[in-house]
């Protein structure tokens, strides 16, 4: 039978990144692709008592909530970014949601109509422009080097395209692994309040920073809560299951985009935001992430240890801060698609660069590494695969 789809269908596609996992799972390789937590890590005792100590009261655990989510876990959360100098917001000016994801989806829904314009890095976080462009958003690249977007070419596509949002991932992004500079971040504030653009922060990598002895303000905490929306995961610091992400804004865009909730799931899992709250009182948090840095900054010198010890042809990178990823770019002549497929039949994954660009200015030579979810000893063997494999086809093309 012929299926008559919404028109809309046609802007939706595959995820590069989970295209690949599929392949992976199917055979002995050693995976790069996935931004993926090392599963032993998770806080499984903690998790569990979290679990417990929520129907510990009852049933009422199991019934309906609010959309906007459980309040004493929103409570928490307020507090917990105003550590971070994000004090502008409110229990009432937040929504929980099933990941961050949902956050970009659900903004998306409320706010761009066809053809609007979303100013972005280039590269960027895939999944967020898979959500743009199923909305059929005009996604247009903002020159950027490694301390953000470049004030010239931002300014001047800010005034040439009107953008309805400029969206950015500051701290440890994806896939670039890089962190704005200060200036740039404050120039991004005093820009969109200039000419009246929102920016969408994405931060859910933020707090897996390497180096305690460092500032990264958030960029929502350079903003009075009008032009800013700030939005993060507990999937990358407590476990993806849990499905739980958070975003914060001004009262009116947050009440809107809890009315498209109610339309698509009424509300997230409330159990797990009700173990969530009983995991923020009663676990230290806070000594898990720093356990996961320690673990994590270990990864990433060793994978730099085996990229610099290998002295690829044209290899260029920035030694990540912070975060999951390395980003790195080889000889121009390398086209990391077509290699894609010879790595994965020696055993190792990545994922290519060019499904994270946007534009006409797509580079063929770049990948994406994550060092979060191998141990040390797989590190080692699948760098020395990778760029075993990697220099074999330099000789070749």
């Amino acid at each position: 039978m012929r299926y008559a789809f919404a028109k809309r269908v046609r802007h939706l596609q595959s995820s590069a990144v989970r295209d690949i996992l599929k392949v992976v799972s199917k055979g002995n390789v050693i995976s790069f692709a996935g931004g993926l937590p090392d599963d032993d890590l998770f806080p499984l005792d903690g998790v569990r008592e979290a679990f417990e100590k929520t129907f510990e009261t009852g049933k009422k655990p199991l019934q309906y909530i609010e959309t906007e989510g459980y309040m004493p876990l929103r409570e928490i959360l307020v507090d917990r970014m105003a550590i971070k100098g994000i004090d502008t917001y409110t229990p009432e000016s937040l929504l929980l949601t099933t990941g961050s994801q949902q956050a970009i989806d659900l903004f998306s829904r409320v706010m761009f109509n066809p053809g609007d314009v979303i100013l972005t890095e280039n590269p960027t976080y895939l999944a967020a422009l898979q959500v743009f462009e199923s909305y059929e958003a005009n996604v247009i690249p903002v020159e950027s080097d490694e301390f953000g977007m470049i004030e010239e070419d931002l300014e001047h596509k800010i005034r040439k395209y009107k953008p309805k949002c400029i969206y950015v991932v500051p701290t440890f992004s994806n896939p670039a692994g890089k962190v704005w500079s200060m200036e740039r971040r404050n120039l991004l504030v005093s820009l969109a309040h200039k000419y009246h653009v929102m920016i969408f922060e994405d931060d859910p990598y933020g707090d897996l920073q390497f180096h305690s002895n460092e500032t990264y303000t958030p960029i929502a905490a350079l903003d009075d809560g009008t032009h800013v929306l700030y939005t993060s995961t507990f999937s990358k610091t407590v476990v993806p299951a849990l499905r739980t992400g958070w975003i914060a804004g001004p009262h009116q865009i947050i009440r809107i985009m809890s009315q498209a909730k109610q339309a698509n799931d009424l509300h997230s899992n409330s159990l797990s935001q009700q173990a969530l709250f009983h995991l923020c009182q009663n676990f230290d948090l806070d000594a898990h992430i720093n356990n996961l840095i320690t673990v994590y900054r270990s990864r990433m010198e060793i994978m730099l240890e085996e990229l610099e010890k290998a002295k690829l042809p044209g290899l260029t990178y920035v030694v990540p801060k912070g975060g999951m990823f390395f980003w790195i770019e080889l000889d121009e002549k390398m086209n990391t698609g077509d290699l894609l497929n010879v790595a994965v039949k020696n055993g190792v994954a990545y994922v290519p660069g060019a499904p994270f660009y946007v534009g006409k200015k797509v580079q063929q030579n770049a990948m994406r590494l994550n060092f979060t979810h191998s141990t040390p000893d797989k590190i080692k063997k699948g760098m020395g695969i990778l760029t075993s494999v990697i220099k074999e086809q330099y000789t070749k093309v």
